[in-house]
């Protein structure tokens, strides 16, 4: 009988992916679900990527001339129904603030103090930021406006699920006015082009860049572009979007300029934003049986030291060479920002604490005991490798050599990943093609089953519906690379002739 591989999740990717993820969350100590249902508590670790994220992002924004502000978290009811395309895309999903406050009746707390007016809790933020640039502008001098906030968003999702789609979370949301259509335009694309490279420098995740389909744009945009990154069920996650908004908001909204010509004119508008479904993305991008594993870019610790000490006599010994090796460690600079290291002290066995580590995904665990000291070595390990696989390095020049090392991991899991997406894209020519390649030839069969298509398309928005209906099957994004998009053809599900290819995919 052959042997079973023991993983430390199960069940494992092959078996359950969706319960597999979960546990993935869960073993990593990032998540959990709140008593609200649909929201969750972000734990230190998972915080700590966000807080990873948050700042790696933002220095492109500043660097890019955008300026961080806050907006309120209630929205009046009569500003999203001055943008009826935009209100009614979020409609369903609003939480709505009718009462001001509670009264003790009967034993129970119940709401009085009705609102002259209901507020909706933002699923986002255009009409209330474009009610605030339309005090803010005056003439072409004061455009362009670039602002973005970080916040919480609200939206009423009726199956969640633990960083991609929960019904409170955490993103950011810029906001741009411009007085051409052009800048406007060239900001859109800026703000494309920085989530790609965010996701592939910072998350190595090889995200396709490309224009959203009319029917799935974001509501009230002229055009949608998107970020799509193929997780390890062979899905895509929407990573995230830009938006040209054309004078859509501005006209709703009255952000009016006065011309060079001296002319009342209407800004032109831009939106952008990714959010914490960025976790989830790279968990499920990244992450193994064994637990989750962390671009070192944006772990909150890159490298974990933990103390061997079988001995009480030679406790004080390691620890004071893991508090030297931390500090040298510590003086390496990686990407800019000195390598974050931590010493797991902790009173457990060391099995326990070292599979800890490996469920967090912490990139790289340095283990040194009194033979270490005795021969001037560490056993370093790292997570995108085996877990029993350990290398003894002299402790000397371990420091130095860290970040290369960091930088190597790096680019292993980005090589992995886009390995793994170009092994799992294939040209579709047919209809029949199409449905063979998203349909498991048996229902209920463990294993998975189709991947990035690319086909010719030139459908409108209900043949979007019948993509979605049939083979639950999106558009994902005409691609920007032109390698991807090909030449002309024939759709393949309309027939008509078509410019180009599309990225058709299953999705969360």
């Amino acid at each position: 009988m052959s042997k079973v591989p023991q993983t430390a999740i199960t069940p494992t990717r092959s078996d359950d992916f969706p319960e597999w993820y979960q546990q993935v969350v869960r073993a990593a100590d990032l998540a959990e679900n709140s008593e609200v249902r649909g929201c969750m508590v972000i734990k230190p670790w998972g915080y700590g990527i966000w807080e990873a994220i948050q700042r790696q992002l933002d220095a492109y924004f500043k660097a890019t001339g955008h300026k961080n502000a806050y907006f309120p978290l209630l929205i009046p009811v009569s500003y999203l129904e001055k943008e009826a395309s935009h209100v009614e895309g979020f409609a369903t999903e609003c939480a709505v603030v009718t009462h001001h406050r509670l009264e003790l009746k009967d034993g129970r707390m119940v709401p009085s103090g009705e609102l002259a007016e209901p507020y909706v809790i933002r699923p986002t933020s255009e009409t209330i930021i474009g009610a605030a640039f339309a005090r803010w502008v005056r003439s072409y001098r004061d455009l362009p406006l670039l602002i973005n906030q970080w916040a919480n968003v609200m939206r009423w999702e009726m199956r969640p699920r633990l960083f991609l789609r929960t019904a409170e979370f955490l993103w950011q949301e810029g906001l741009t006015a411009h007085e051409t259509s052009e800048e406007a335009m060239e900001e859109t694309r800026r703000m494309h082009a920085v989530y790609e490279k965010f996701l592939r420098e910072h998350l190595a995740i090889p995200a396709i860049a490309g224009e959203k389909t009319e029917g799935e744009r974001f509501p009230g945009a002229l055009n949608t572009f998107t970020v799509e990154a193929m997780v390890q069920d062979r899905k895509a996650v929407q990573a995230g979007t830009s938006h040209f908004l054309g004078r859509n908001f501005s006209a709703a909204a009255g952000i009016e300029f006065e011309s060079r010509e001296g002319k009342r004119e209407l800004a032109w508008t831009t939106s952008w934003g990714v959010s914490t479904r960025l976790i989830g993305t790279l968990l499920m991008a990244h992450a193994d049986d064994d637990g989750a594993i962390l671009p070192p870019r944006i772990a909150p610790t890159q490298v974990v030291i933990l103390p061997v000490t079988p001995k009480e006599e030679s406790r004080a010994a390691v620890l004071e060479a893991c508090d030297r090796l931390a500090a040298a460690l510590r003086e390496q600079r990686f990407h800019g920002e000195p390598v974050s290291v931590e010493i797991d002290a902790r009173d457990l066995s060391g099995g326990n604490k070292t599979w800890e580590w490996i469920k967090k995904g912490a990139p790289v665990r340095i283990e040194i005991g009194p033979r270490d000291l005795e021969k001037g070595t560490a056993a370093v390990a790292r997570r995108d490798r085996n877990p029993k696989e350990k290398e003894f390095l002299p402790c000397e020049t371990l420091p130095e050599g860290m970040p290369v090392l960091l930088q190597s991991i790096q680019d292993t899991l980005l090589e992995r990943a886009l390995s793994f997406r170009e092994a799992h894209t294939n040209e579709i020519s047919s209809w029949e093609d199409l449905c063979a390649y998203f349909t498991p030839e048996t229902k209920g069969r463990p294993e998975i089953h189709g991947g990035f298509a690319l086909g010719h398309w030139a459908g409108g928005v209900e043949d979007e519906k019948r993509l979605k209906d049939e083979l639950k099957v999106t558009v994902r994004c005409i691609p920007d690379d032109p390698s991807l998009r090909g030449g002309p053809g024939i759709c393949i599900v309309t027939g008509k002739p078509a410019e180009g290819r599309v990225v058709f995919a299953k999705s969360y």
